[in-house]
């Protein structure tokens, strides 16, 4: 595995978000009501995950007319909020077949992405079961990391590379979370030692905010379109059904 290339590009990376703004002045996509598509047999919509070119996990049809994406952030409490409030209609609506959904991750701090490469450890099936529990530990996991201190998390950032997440990860307690829900301790710690996914991450942070820049997470992408003051399910349903749904 290759080492960074210094955290100078991942420092970069996580300082141009905050957590809780998303406004734009796109338009947003409208369109005439979809008809729903009947997943394959003995299978449903938002059971059924692919992988796009980029390494990005997708779940429902592909050839979904809406396609919705997220930028979003495991440290991001907003982000935490929408997932408890948006997650089970989600759901129902890519199991129509009319809307896929994608998560992206967009990682801010070195925990984020600590969570973000567990998350990705078990692949594409267990990616967003597995991103909803991460947020669901989100305060468990804060309390650790406060717990910490400057000096003792300034200490494990010193670490080499190879050794920088997987150190951080195991003090604020997700190598033993990711463990009780199928990741093993010897997959986790290999997934956390992975410097190139790691800087893969940070880059595709770089590509989100230049794309689309993006202010604060979460952040929506309706049919390539970032649609705007939609940090809320109360506010992104609306634009979803607008779309068609």
């Amino acid at each position: 595995m290759k080492a960074l290339s210094g955290l100078a590009l991942i420092a970069l990376s996580l300082t141009l978000a905050s957590c809780g703004k998303s406004d734009s002045g796109n338009s947003q996509p409208t369109g005439d009501p979809i008809a729903a598509v009947a997943a394959p047999a003995g299978t449903s919509w938002s059971t059924t995950f692919n992988t796009t070119p980029e390494g990005q996990f997708v779940m429902g049809n592909p050839n979904a007319k809406v396609k919705l994406v997220e930028y979003g952030s495991y440290t991001c409490s907003h982000c935490r909020d929408f997932s408890a409030e948006a997650s089970e209609e989600i759901r129902q609506m890519v199991d129509t077949g009319k809307m896929s959904y994608e998560y992206r991750n967009y990682v801010r701090d070195p925990i984020d992405i600590s969570t973000a490469l567990l998350a990705r450890c078990g692949g594409k099936d267990i990616y967003y079961p597995l991103s909803e529990q991460f947020f669901t530990n989100q305060n468990a996991m804060f309390e650790k990391a406060q717990a910490l201190g400057d000096a003792r998390y300034q200490a494990l950032m010193s670490a080499p590379p190879a050794q920088r997440f997987g150190q951080l990860a195991a003090a604020v307690g997700l190598i033993d979370f990711a463990k009780q829900r199928g990741i093993s301790e010897d997959q986790a710690k290999q997934c956390l030692a992975d410097t190139a996914a790691a800087e893969k991450l940070a880059k595709g942070v770089e590509a989100a905010n230049q794309q689309y820049k993006i202010e604060g997470t979460p952040t929506f992408i309706l049919n390539g379109v970032m649609v705007e003051n939609t940090a809320a399910w109360s506010a992104l349903k609306p634009k979803l059904k607008q779309a068609g749904l």
